[in-house]
């Protein structure tokens, strides 16, 4: 819940954000001057650019956050408490790899799986590799729609 209110709080001081700098945008539009038009294009562009990326990550956070519900419920979320552990609390290297073995040898065997996509993104997670593990995520979201 905690997470949710900092989520809420942080897009209300976006969209003030946003609309203080779509009335600059709007300013410098109405100067009728060549530049004053460009950089108020220029600078409405941004609230929309930032709207669309705050828009895209929630959808991408709901929609993770559903297909792990339904995987909890199933009984299939991915779990990694048996995995040995680093002082500093991140996985063990080698036992990453490992557990990353079996969730791609999973999706191998199962393509169109989006619950197989779901546990690869979560081995990428647990290994450090966060980029492939949104792009694999946004594979299991593909297949889950």
């Amino acid at each position: 819940m905690k997470t949710r209110i900092t989520v809420g709080v942080l897009i209300a001081a976006l969209a003030v954000y946003f609309v203080l700098l779509a009335g600059r945008a709007v300013a410098l539009l109405r100067t009728g001057e060549l530049v004053g038009i460009l950089l108020g294009v220029g600078v409405l562009i941004l609230p929309l650019l930032g709207v669309w990326l705050v828009y895209s990550n929630l959808r991408f956070g709901w929609e993770t956050e559903k297909m792990a519900r339904e995987l909890d419920a199933d009984g299939l979320l991915p779990d990694v408490s048996h995995l040995p552990r680093r002082p500093s609390g991140r996985v063990d290297r080698e036992a990453a790899d490992s557990w990353f073995e079996e969730r791609r040898a999973e999706v191998e065997a199962s393509p169109d799986d989006w619950r197989a996509w779901f546990r690869l993104a979560y081995a990428y997670d647990v290994a450090g590799d966060r980029g492939r593990a949104r792009a694999t995520m946004r594979k299991a979201i593909e297949l889950h729609a």
